[in-house]
């Protein structure tokens, strides 16, 4: 892995094709489960997250974003867990994110690791 692949940087993690709004929120808890099986933890979490939605795509359906703050490389291993997660006929898509629009996953990223 290249020094810049091993920058931790903001990457969206899509999950497309949720028929509503209300089933995509509802994914939020298995997805959470997964990245934090353990709430009570003492901070930081391992890869900071945070969710929002995204407008509805072309078939419109909603699509759940998983906002994540850490490396390429673990990005697209989140991405592959929760592929593994969420199954079919939902389409996955990971892809850089914009640092202005995910703040407070980046703030929080920097608290935890003592950096600000």
């Amino acid at each position: 892995m290249s020094p810049a692949e091993a920058q931790p940087r903001v990457y969206e993690i899509r999950i497309h094709g949720c028929p509503s709004s209300e089933e995509a929120l509802a994914l939020q808890d298995p997805i959470e489960g997964l990245l934090c099986p353990d709430p009570d933890h003492a901070p930081p979490c391992e890869v900071p997250w945070s969710f929002t939605l995204a407008g509805e795509d072309a078939d419109d359906s909603t699509t759940l974003v998983l906002g994540v703050y850490t490396s390429s490389g673990q990005a697209t291993q989140v991405a592959d867990r929760v592929r593994a997660l969420v199954g079919e006929p939902r389409t996955i898509t990971v892809s850089e994110g914009d640092e202005e629009e995910w703040e407070e996953l980046v703030a929080q990223y920097r608290f935890e690791k003592g950096l600000s």
